[in-house]
């Protein structure tokens, strides 16, 4: 099942901040301009696993977790791993267009395959971020295999 692109995501450089605070990493290219440019990058940078909040975002904006026999305050994020084309930078405006690419019961579990594909403004590829959840409580008498209404 594909959903329609989210609204904008405008990145900002206190989000990357604040964001690579709460993972712990202290790269001056999260937080500096001048480390950032030395670098090569126009802007500073996001951290590697930044995306997965635009994504999350995304998902609170298109999916409809009835209609897929998910209750989103029992998912639990098992996996992610990303794909880049190019850093995420302060001062993108990135789009996401999401994917359900799995959806099965695993030993009682539902578990919930997801893709989601990030672009800039311009429709340049920028990351995609495939990411597995599981649902420790499914939605009563949803099933996740169910066809979205």
């Amino acid at each position: 099942m594909q959903y329609p692109a989210a609204n904008p995501y405008p990145v900002e450089p206190g989000m990357i901040r604040r964001f690579a605070e709460a993972v712990d990493d202290s790269s001056a290219a999260f937080t500096d301009l001048k480390t950032a440019r030395s670098l090569g990058h126009a802007d500073v940078v996001a951290p590697p696993t930044f995306p997965f909040i635009v994504a999350a975002r995304a998902m609170s904006e298109v999916v409809s977790y009835p209609d897929i026999g998910f209750d989103p305050t029992y998912l639990v994020h098992s996996s992610q791993r990303f794909v880049y084309s190019r850093p995420v930078l302060a001062g993108d405006h990135l789009i996401t267009t999401l994917e359900i690419t799995a959806a099965r019961t695993l030993r009682g579990m539902d578990v919930l395959g997801l893709r989601a594909d990030l672009t800039d403004a311009g429709g340049g590829h920028v990351v995609t971020a495939h990411m597995t959840f599981v649902s420790l409580s499914a939605v009563e008498g949803g099933d996740c295999g169910a066809a979205p209404r």
